[in-house]
């Protein structure tokens, strides 16, 4: 049974959704304070700035997958196009959890450098099939290699992963963002709090 070009666009867009969806899941309510430590040293956008940026790069993803697949023609290529994409789309979604479900930083840099190498493999192959498709992957690994630089420097830096919170004039708190309780914080005391 052959699909109608509609119904593979709206698979190829649900596909590319699902993995970001994947992701908040498992990462949960604590995303929507932490993601803006982790871009604090670069820019500080708002959630929905963030949330956009990560929409806008789910539809392009689910377009260049949706252009390769209706192509008839060189089905194996196809095939292994397609493949690779769906791993470059588990591994984006293990860096998000990773970076920031786990914190782990070293093992996210590493994730991210895998999700890179995926990305880059992915553009190549549509490349072949359909220069287009290759196209509007571009956003998508520049935003990865944005992401591989700041994950590389706050694993370098722990310092950009916490935030000083002045509770008074004389005390503060070092606030660091918990897996087991995101919504909450793990407070060190500083100044005689």
């Amino acid at each position: 049974m052959k699909l109608n070009n509609f119904f593979k666009l709206i698979i190829s867009l649900l596909v590319s959704g699902l993995s970001g969806f994947i992701a908040w899941f498992f990462i949960g309510p604590g995303f929507s304070n932490w993601h803006l430590v982790w871009l604090k040293f670069v820019l500080d956008p708002s959630n929905l700035v963030f949330v956009i940026v990560w929409i806008l790069l789910y539809i392009l993803l689910g377009i260049a997958a949706f252009l390769i697949w209706k192509r008839r023609e060189q089905t194996q290529k196809v095939r292994a196009a397609l493949l690779i994409f769906l791993f470059q789309l588990i591994a984006n979604s293990f860096w998000l959890i990773i970076f920031f479900g786990t914190h782990n930083f070293s093992l996210a840099f590493l994730e991210v450098v895998s999700l890179w190498c995926a990305a880059l493999a992915t553009i190549l192959i549509f490349y072949e099939i359909f220069p287009r498709a290759a196209y509007l992957l571009i956003p998508y690994i520049i935003w990865i290699t944005f992401s591989a630089y700041a994950n590389y420097t706050v694993w370098q830096n722990p310092s950009l992963s916490q935030r000083t919170v002045q509770i008074s004039s004389t005390k503060s708190v070092v606030v660091r963002p918990t897996l087991a309780n995101p919504a909450s914080v793990n407070c060190l005391k500083e100044g005689g709090l």
